[in-house]
């Protein structure tokens, strides 16, 4: 497994506005410093006591993002040093993260998650829940976060045309509310579809196993 050629490959196939985040879930500090070698900067993990300890092991100048579902109780684990939070599909979650940012004298990055997969075991807001979550009064009191835009997972499927449609809902949510909010990312691909997210406007794609092989 050649972990910077895979890097290299991958950012030779989508345009250069692309920010990939490196999922290195399960996977030993030896690999990401391999990564890191190669140039990539921010890495994505889906649990925070794990991204904990890379962060403290591995270079300071690594952005984090937390990819997958946080647990209110765990925010403030990772607010000392989490670059961005994906997967915010509840105002008590960003409630929270305001919060312990605050304490820790920082901003913290952070996308709503809409669920656009046919699969219940993905979270996610719908279309309305995200237009009235942006309408909240109370975002005007958290000085602490930034919403930068949107984030979702499509269905595991080989589905082109599901995995299109579902892109599309949220392409279409992006670019209504884009403007008005200021949102500069649309974090949508992953290893099996990133080429198809790409070509639905996604500005943000967050790569595993093609870029450190399958998960142990």
């Amino acid at each position: 497994m050649n972990i910077a050629k895979n890097i290299e490959q991958i950012k030779s196939e989508v345009p250069s506005n692309v920010t990939l985040v490196a999922v290195s879930k399960t996977k030993p500090n030896k690999d990401l410093m391999e990564a890191y070698q190669a140039g990539q900067r921010i890495f994505g993990e889906n649990k925070i006591q794990e991204m904990t300890d890379k962060w403290e092991a591995l270079p300071k100048d690594i952005e984090w993002h937390m990819v997958g579902h946080v647990q209110t109780n765990k925010v403030k684990y990772m607010a000392p040093y989490v670059s961005m939070v994906h997967a915010v599909h509840k105002m008590k979650l960003l409630k929270e993260i305001n919060k312990r940012a605050k304490q820790e004298n920082r901003v913290i990055d952070c996308l709503l998650q809409m669920k656009i997969a046919e699969e219940d075991s993905k979270y996610g807001m719908t279309k309305e829940e995200i237009i009235d979550f942006l309408k909240d009064e109370r975002l005007a009191n958290f000085q602490h976060i930034k919403i930068r835009g949107l984030m979702g997972m499509a269905t595991f499927t080989d589905d082109q045309d599901q995995l299109k449609r579902e892109f599309s809902q949220l392409q279409n949510l992006y670019a209504e509310l884009k403007h008005n909010y200021n949102f500069d990312v649309l974090s949508m691909g992953m290893t099996g579809d990133y080429q198809l997210a790409v070509e639905h406007d996604s500005t943000m794609i967050r790569i595993g196993s093609k870029i450190f092989g399958a998960r142990d």
